[in-house]
């Protein structure tokens, strides 16, 4: 029994990720103040450094397959590719009091304009080969013809 209570108490007093703030799943940085609070996005600024909020989401989301880093001139962009229910993280670099953070919530309208974007791009390509096969296509039955000419001759 006392073995039972031991570990209740453990379990509550030993803070474990499992307990730590989160918005949408995706982790929220505990020395972060939130500025502004939506369903769909939470921003919030840290007194933190950029590289300390970075290294603090890298260990978060360390275990995690689908998580992409891109570090960009002003912001590091941490996006999931897979099904969790935030679609990015931005942290600022140019802030010089702290870093701010950005969690944005995945949308139907960035999923959809992806897959037209590559559906219009599917079809660009198709369009090129065609234009292009059908070019070469007139160049070569012209020289056939051109060397069936001469061989009649």
């Amino acid at each position: 029994m006392k073995k039972v209570i031991f570990i209740l108490l453990a379990l509550v007093v030993i803070p474990t990720p499992s307990i730590a703030k989160k918005f949408l799943g995706a982790p929220v940085i505990p020395e972060g103040k939130v500025t502004e609070k939506m369903d769909d996005r939470l921003e919030l600024k840290t007194p933190l450094s950029h590289d300390e909020v970075l290294s603090y989401y890298k260990k978060a989301l360390k275990g995690y397959e689908n998580i992409k880093f891109r570090d960009w001139k002003n912001d590091t962009y941490i996006e999931d590719d897979g099904n969790m229910q935030w679609h990015s993280i931005t942290i600022s670099k140019t802030d010089t009091d702290g870093a701010r953070v950005v969690i944005v919530k995945d949308s139907w309208t960035w999923i959809i304009g992806t897959l037209v974007l590559r559906y219009i791009g599917v079809f660009m390509v198709l369009m090129v080969l065609f234009l292009a096969m059908t070019f070469s296509g007139k160049i070569i039955s012209s020289v056939v013809a051109k060397l069936e000419a001469k061989k009649a001759t």
